[in-house]
């Protein structure tokens, strides 16, 4: 990922008085630019180097005053305010930090705290430069956090800074960031990585699938504000909790219309989404953004630390083209199951396909946190009645995975569940398409009375 400039092992393969020539120079350069303790245009040539926007790799806290826009870092006055960017180095070695940076006037006194190491400027220019800061080791590869502060300050803000400027041989395999070259990635890539479980449906039943069943727990402390755990996912729709504030919890069940749009309103008549039935605290409406349809949910206050089941119905009428999907949810503990809603989709027909279950987190500011969730005891039954255990999944992840943009992301197997999680840039990754197992021995499915479902 890392913008490689022309190595030293390149330089040398001049021959020649005028390669030996070069070569003296190249090594002279580099002596004085350690005598100086500061990155020269030389060392810069034979190292690695990339250039990481603040736009999309940086974090403050919720309650800043400053604040991190596509441009960077801007507005930052108050001394509370600590910066927090993330990159994976893929090597170790060297690495130099430097930012690039401008003060509106005066001086400003700059802290840079990165793997234990303090490294401190007074910065003065007031149009954007590229200043060092120094040099650190990189032990092992992994992701990396670098803090800023500002610490004095004699106009009335400590700088404005738009990227973190890297060079050394910790970055010779490269570095993982987020970028903005595929539109508008900032956004994205702060939100981080959404991670997916596509189950392996037995060959009989992929064409009838007409129940799906799963049973989620988010484990203490990681019910994030921002976070989408999705359980029932299908062709067509998904089904979920969200923790949507601190204060307000969901359950969320949506279905996309077959015309394409983000825009609910431009959606035809006979192409939208119709909603037969609800329970009686329900919202029901429509949904737009990432594309469209029906959208129900239900404000519920779940809680971290206990199960709950979700059940997905779906009735296919072929002749027609159109199929029902009705969602049930309930906490594991409880007899009865709550009626979300039931939403007839046109230019369908057919029952449950492409099922999944993923975990994503919706809010960009929240982006620099770390959510995990396990999935379990999966079933379906077909239209004969007949019940399948779902214990083979494929790990997958978004695009921002995919491009390795961000690599927090990891999916397992504990026993009988299967786990997700992602955000917080933690360093042991799953590589993506990977198959996961979980055990079913001994396990029976789920006694459901479908009959008296409301």
């Amino acid at each position: 990922m890392a913008n490689c400039n022309l190595r030293a092992d390149t330089a040398l393969v001049l021959t020649g008085i005028a390669g030996n020539f070069i070569s003296r120079v190249l090594l002279t350069a580099i002596f004085l630019v350690g005598s100086l303790g500061a990155v020269s245009a030389a060392q810069q040539f034979i190292d690695s180097t990339v250039t990481i926007p603040l736009g999309g790799n940086s974090w403050l806290a919720p309650n800043a005053k400053a604040s991190i826009t596509d441009e960077g870092l801007t507005n930052w006055y108050n001394s509370d305010d600590v910066v927090s960017i993330y990159f994976r180095a893929e090597a170790t070695g060297n690495l130099n930090i430097s930012l690039k940076l401008r003060v509106n006037s005066g001086s400003s006194g700059i802290g840079v705290n990165v793997l234990n190491n303090n490294l401190i400027r007074s910065v003065s220019n007031t149009e954007f430069q590229t200043v060092n800061f120094g040099s650190i080791t990189v032990k092992e590869p992994g992701y990396i956090k670098v803090e800023l502060r500002g610490l004095s300050r004699t106009g009335p803000v400590f700088a404005g800074i738009s990227d973190l400027v890297l060079a050394g041989p910790a970055l010779k395999n490269g570095a993982a960031y987020v970028k903005n070259n595929q539109g508008n990635y900032f956004y994205w890539g702060r939100r981080g990585p959404s991670v997916h479980l596509n189950y392996v449906v037995p060959a009989e039943a992929k064409n009838t699938t007409e129940w799906f069943y799963n049973e989620v727990t988010v484990p203490v402390g990681q019910d994030v504000t921002g976070s989408y755990f999705m359980a029932d996912g299908f062709s067509g729709g998904y089904f979920g909790m969200q923790v949507n504030s601190a204060t307000e919890r969901r359950i969320l069940f949506s279905v996309w219309s077959p015309y394409a749009t983000d825009d609910p309103k431009s959606i035809p008549g006979n192409l939208k989404i119709q909603r037969l039935k609800k329970g009686s605290k329900v919202h029901s409406g429509e949904f737009g953004g990432e594309g469209s349809g029906g959208q129900s949910y239900m404000i519920y206050p779940w809680v971290a630390g206990q199960t709950y089941c979700f059940l997905i119905h779906a009735q296919g009428d072929i002749a027609a083209e159109t199929t029902i999907y009705t969602a049930y949810f309930k906490p594991l503990k409880s007899a009865g199951w709550q009626l979300l809603a039931s939403f007839k989709r046109p230019q369908s027909g057919s029952y449950l396909k492409g099922l999944h279950s993923f975990l994503e987190n919706f809010d960009p500011e929240r982006g620099d946190k770390s959510r995990s969730v396990s999935f379990g005891n999966q079933w379906i039954v077909d239209i004969d009645g007949k019940w399948y255990p779902l214990n083979e999944a494929l790990f997958t992840g978004d695009a921002t995975a995919k491009i390795n943009y961000r690599k927090d992301y990891n999916g397992s197997v504990a026993g009988s569940l299967f786990y997700l999680r992602n955000g917080g840039f933690f360093n042991d990754f799953t590589p993506l398409l990977t198959p996961l197992t979980r055990s079913v021995t001994g396990n029976p499915h789920p006694q459901i009375d479908f009959t008296s479902l409301p």
